[in-house]
């Protein structure tokens, strides 16, 4: 093949799709498609009951979101439709989980994993809602719930090493804010409650919230909504050469919840609950609030979707 024909194949290939974002708006319980910039915005699921995190499958068509729902009620669950938020199914029902938060989705092992805040536990199942279980369990009971150092909130997988990453976030500005690590699956023999395989990998941050993992150069991130100066802000640092302290890349953020990474092209994505979202290099360079006032934003995912014929 000449290099001619090769350059056309691979024009063709990346014409094909269109990088789009999908951001929720708690308060409102809708769900936006937009393109990278903020153009072409469009409203494709409605009366959500507090969503709170999203992750797109490109290859089966699908958007998967956590419905918190209201924390007294223990009503939350998670909820899988078409790309244009057609055929809308609830696949693991209300009070199946408590309040669930950030969702992630591990296509090769076909698992759907989230956070569940006052449920304080980690969870998967299968991506049509069956096998539900427990994978991290840190507390029991309505006074353990009352505990948000108990919190688990964002969490993401490393492949490579097995390993899961997940915050939870202790009271608002309080400092007491830790990222944990820990095996996906649980060790012989133990429970989620008992497991002993669980490390502390960063602790004292002000309320860290999402993460997302740069698989390629092995860079974790995360938001954090806490006050600054190390709060309002997106964090990284190595998983294999952990610094001292996490780097700060983005400040000023009016309480950063959903965190969206575009690795081949250098860019995040972030969302704050004062209803902005920005765009950034991956060094925090070139930041630029690109909408804003627009809700209570929690979760965003970046999907590159195919071109419609």
């Amino acid at each position: 093949m000449s290099e001619a024909v090769r350059k056309n194949n691979r024009s063709a290939g990346a014409s094909a799709v269109v990088p789009r974002l999908f951001v929720l708006e708690l308060n409102a319980g809708r769900i936006h498609s937009m393109n990278a910039d903020g153009s072409d915005r469009k409203t494709i699921v409605s009366d959500c009951n507090l969503p709170d995190g999203i992750v797109v499958d490109t290859e089966a068509g699908h958007i998967y979101w956590t419905n918190m729902g209201i924390p007294s009620l223990n009503d939350g669950s998670v909820e899988r439709a078409d790309i244009d938020g057609k055929n809308r199914k609830t696949i693991v029902a209300q009070g199946d989980t408590h309040t669930p938060k950030q969702i992630i989705l591990d296509k090769k092992g076909g698992k759907l994993y989230w956070c569940d805040r006052e449920g304080m536990r980690v969870m998967r199942c299968n991506l049509d809602g069956s096998q539900l279980e427990t994978l991290i369990e840190t507390g029991r009971g309505e006074a353990d719930s009352r505990d948000p150092t108990r919190w688990c909130v964002g969490l993401t997988i490393d492949p490579k090493f097995g390993h899961i990453y997940w915050t939870q976030k202790g009271p608002d500005n309080a400092g007491l804010g830790r990222l944990f690590r820990a095996n996906v699956e649980i060790p012989a023999g133990q429970t989620a409650a008992t497991r002993s395989d669980i490390e502390i990998f960063f602790k004292d941050l002000p309320e860290p919230i999402d993460i997302e993992l740069d698989h390629k150069n092995r860079v974790l991130y995360w938001t954090d909504r806490g006050d600054p100066p190390r709060g309002n802000t997106v964090n990284r640092a190595s998983i294999d050469n952990k610094p001292v302290e996490p780097e700060i890349v983005v400040t000023h953020l009016m309480e950063g919840i959903g965190i969206a990474l575009d690795i081949p092209n250098d860019r995040m994505f972030v969302t704050d609950f004062a209803g902005s979202i920005y765009s950034a290099r991956l060094d925090g360079s070139g930041e630029r609030n690109f909408l804003f006032a627009q809700g209570n934003l929690t979760g965003i995912a970046y999907a590159e979707i195919p071109k419609e014929k």
